[in-house]
């Protein structure tokens, strides 16, 4: 595998304006996330984004930045515009997919997105936990991921399906799914050339659209869900973690 991390960036948060810039431990949050990306030494990295303002930043803080268009509708869609102007040789075949508001992930996480992909079978590999707290079981802001095939030596579980709901039903582990991505180049370019599809828009969740189109997602167990911030509350947590 030759891979690169492309970490989507855009200012249009509701929740935190201008979260990429927000201050952590005295740099922006988008630097944080490319430095743990780094951290991870096992791909170049660059930064995809609409806004002059975290181009600047990022540059600033001597980390690659690529300038992409405003009108993308995720962040899946600004990496692959963000793949083909920085790679149109298609020197890499595998693009990890860091959300850019992951200040604390640990890179050996960041690492462990690429096991999955060892497996022929697998299209994109992604990131999942085993949910501990009661209360997380049956909110529908943590997805979970219904799937089979983990084991003690090899804790992959490949996805069948991605809810919001509870589930599978009765006795077992539940996998709380967390949104790192990677992807192998013809899957991402294939992905982001198909419509939203009908579960897609149902759950509100952009990788059923590859499980409806019969791309396999495995995802690699880890101990614990990174922090992601959203609120200003995150934003404290993610300043003492690094402080």
């Amino acid at each position: 595998m030759n891979p690169i991390i492309i970490i989507p960036a855009r200012m249009a948060s509701t929740r935190l304006p201008g979260k990429p810039l927000a201050d952590i431990a005295g740099k922006p949050m988008i630097v944080q996330v490319a430095n743990r990306a780094l951290e991870a030494d096992c791909a170049k990295v660059v930064v995809a984004t609409d806004d002059r303002q975290v181009f600047d930043a990022v540059r600033d803080y001597n980390h690659h930045a690529i300038m992409t268009g405003k009108d993308h509708l995720s962040g899946t869609d600004r990496i692959a515009e963000a793949l083909a102007l920085t790679d149109p040789d298609a020197e890499h075949d595998t693009i990890i997919n860091v959300q850019g508001d992951l200040p604390t992930i640990s890179p050996k996480d960041i690492r462990a997105s690429l096991q999955p992909l060892e497996v022929d079978a697998c299209d994109i590999a992604t990131l999942g936990t085993v949910i501990n707290d009661p209360e997380e079981k049956t909110n529908e802001n943590v997805v979970k991921i219904v799937g089979s095939g983990t084991t003690e030596n090899r804790k992959v579980l490949r996805a069948l399906y991605f809810t919001r709901a509870t589930a599978p039903w009765g006795e077992g582990p539940l996998y709380h799914h967390i949104g790192l991505y990677a992807f192998r180049r013809a899957a991402l370019e294939r992905f982001v050339s198909l419509p939203p599809s009908m579960l897609e828009r149902r759950e509100r969740l952009e990788q059923l659209r590859a499980l409806e189109a019969g791309m396999q997602i495995h995802a690699a167990i880890i101990d614990t869900v990174p922090l992601g911030v959203d609120t200003p509350a995150d934003l404290e947590k993610a300043r003492i973690a690094l402080g």
